[in-house]
């Protein structure tokens, strides 16, 4: 059965959803966008600042239930305009390295509060 995850360092969902679900060894991440979970300030309406912040909200989320980026199988990569994609690649390497997860990319026509970016994770716990 699905276990809803406790995130205390994730911004607060706004809606009808959970942060993280685990089932059978996966975490499933919902899509986090560019707030800042102390202060719930938006990053600044540029990509490379909102790529960042949606990086690192969801390296709070990972090390809240013991995991980080490596444990990272599949993102799924939400942009408000593909022209952005250049940008948020190589932002996107640099929290991930020469072993980068599965990925798509697509472009959405309206993001939820007219942020530039959302992305959405499953990781995978590491058996023993």
């Amino acid at each position: 059965m699905p276990e809803i995850l406790d995130t205390p360092s994730a911004p607060r969902p706004v809606g009808a959803y959970s942060i993280a679900v685990e089932s059978n060894g996966f975490v499933f991440l919902s899509g986090q966008v560019a707030l800042d979970p102390a202060t719930s300030e938006r990053a600044p309406d540029e990509i490379e600042a909102q790529t960042r912040r949606v990086l690192d909200n969801i390296g709070l989320v990972l090390d809240d239930l013991g995991l980080d980026h490596s444990d990272i199988v599949k993102t799924t990569v939400f942009l408000a305009d593909m022209a952005d994609y250049p940008v948020v690649n190589d932002v996107y390497a640099g929290y991930f390295g020469d072993r980068p997860p599965a990925r798509s990319a697509v472009q959405a026509a309206g993001l939820p509060g007219g942020f530039l970016i959302e992305i959405e994770a499953i990781a995978a716990r590491r058996t023993s």
